[in-house]
């Protein structure tokens, strides 16, 4: 009876401690595109306009336009001074089948920052002519993506032809599957008859 009566406080005490010390000590993600995301959100709520929502699209964009750079032995390390139109990046587009027409009304904001330092990736966004992208409201949807010292966001709008729609799949991907089809049929249909 007396080693329960001196377990129950131990216990609770042990517990105590640990959620102390579990809520005393944020977790940190070392996740650059989530530290960019939270950072672009709080700099937009704080000037009244919507978080950005994740975009799949968006993301697979600027993974493939940061894979390039990063690839790009030849690509320096400096920062653009305006956004650039989706349309400039065919081979990103098509990777991630998104419609051309749904790309018009979608900026490509890359940055390069040595070593990625978060407060300067974030100023690179939201003190730099990038910020009137940022700021507009017509911009809803987002994707991130880094690589070495690269950091590319592309911003999909609320419009019909920024929504980076995925593209319909055309008749030279799909004519093969038909014609398999068509034959699989006529050969049941044949033993059927037979």
């Amino acid at each position: 009876m007396a080693a329960s009566s001196i377990q129950q406080p131990f216990l609770f005490l042990s517990v105590l401690v640990l959620a102390v010390f579990l809520l005393s000590h944020p977790v940190y993600s070392d996740d650059e595109e989530d530290h960019l995301l939270q950072g672009l959100n709080s700099f937009r709520t704080s000037v009244n306009l919507p978080e950005f929502a994740k975009n799949k699209n968006a993301n697979c964009v600027a993974k493939k336009i940061a894979g390039d750079m990063e690839d790009d032995d030849n690509q320096l390390c400096t920062n653009p001074s305006n956004g650039t139109r989706l349309t400039d990046y065919p081979t990103a587009i098509s990777k991630c089948n998104i419609d051309t027409n749904t790309t018009s009304d979608v900026v490509v904001l890359p940055v390069c920052v040595p070593h990625l330092v978060p407060t300067l990736v974030l100023t690179n966004f939201t003190r730099t002519q990038y910020s009137r992208f940022i700021n507009d409201s017509s911009f809803t949807g987002i994707g991130l993506s880094s690589e070495d010292d690269w950091m590319v966001v592309v911003l999909a709008s609320n419009t019909p032809t920024g929504t980076l729609a995925n593209g319909a799949y055309s008749y030279g991907k799909l004519g093969l599957s038909y014609y398999v089809v068509f034959l699989l049929l006529g050969f049941v249909t044949h033993l059927n008859l037979a």
